[in-house]
């Protein structure tokens, strides 16, 4: 006979089911009283459109924020990714480049932060991508930097990873940050918004981004068969870094295009990229098997 749960474990077991299905845990507002320019607006709903196959598009977003995906303590590395899906500036693509991917990161001991950033090329949209959808991603790495301690993360060891549209803002993170407000009344403001690393998978714009001394390490992953602005962008960036000394992994999957971002179960050389991004943390020291 198989002895009945408690109902508090019963619904734990629930919960993290339905999390793993694709309902995701509760998001933190970036600001607590609505976002710089976006005030009015922060109690309006987000627009979904899903499938429930792992579509997960959302759009009309004014309240950025980010959903956190802690793994277990006792797997955790103290490592963090704060993940900005893609959509072209319209839309976010929150299944195969948001909550799937977050959830594999905490498995595999990394805590996952999927951002939810205002979107510049929506039809109607006042907002750009410098002024506001940089503004979110910054407020982002400050807020988990601010709340490492709560979370089991190393607070330098914070980095930002984006797809499509959501990489041109991870390249602009590491392109310009600043070392936070000392005297800022509100706290998160204090804190650094460098990234400590950075993950570029198939990035727009690739043209507007540049290479310095002193940028944070990078991880690239592209299709082939991707646009050639992107697929040659990337190798163009590659060399970029590596004449200014800044640490790169490149790889560019001979068999993928545009988009594959993560799916469970992927049996491609692209659908494993996630893999090789761990693998890359190691080897770049900032990923210990469970260290604290």
């Amino acid at each position: 006979m198989i002895p009945l749960l408690p109902a508090s474990a019963a619904l734990l077991l629930t919960a993290v089911s339905l999390a793993h299905a694709g309902a995701p845990p509760a998001t933190i507002p970036l600001w607590s009283h609505g976002a710089p320019g976006s005030e009015a607006r922060m109690n309006e709903p987000e627009t979904t459109d899903s499938d429930g196959k792992g579509k997960n598009n959302v759009s009309n977003v004014h309240n950025p924020s980010i959903t956190p995906v802690l793994p277990a303590k006792d797997k955790s590395t103290g490592v963090a990714v704060i993940i900005a899906p893609g959509g072209g500036h319209s839309k976010l693509c929150l299944g195969h480049e948001g909550y799937a991917l977050a959830y594999w990161l905490a498995d595999h001991g990394i805590a996952a932060f999927v951002l939810k950033y205002r979107l510049a090329r929506e039809p109607g949209s006042t907002y750009t991508i410098q002024d506001h959808a940089m503004a979110d991603a910054r407020r982002a790495i400050r807020t988990v930097r601010t709340r490492a301690a709560e979370w089991g993360i190393k607070p330098d060891h914070i980095g930002i990873m984006g797809f499509s549209a959501g990489g041109e803002l991870a390249a602009f993170a590491a392109m310009k940050s600043d070392s936070g407000k000392a005297d800022a009344e509100d706290a998160i403001e204090r804190a650094s918004s460098r990234p400590d690393f950075q993950a570029l998978i198939y990035p727009g714009t690739s043209d507007l981004f540049s290479a310095e001394k002193g940028m944070p390490p990078v991880f690239i992953a592209c299709g082939y068969n991707d646009r050639p602005d992107i697929s040659q962008g990337m190798a163009s960036l590659y060399l970029k870094y590596k004449a200014v000394g800044v640490p790169a992994e490149l790889h560019i999957y001979s068999n993928a295009g545009h988009g594959f971002g993560y799916r469970d179960g992927t049996a491609t050389a692209a659908g494993a990229w996630v893999f090789r991004f761990r693998e890359w943390l190691a080897d770049s020291k900032l990923l210990v098997e469970n260290s604290k």
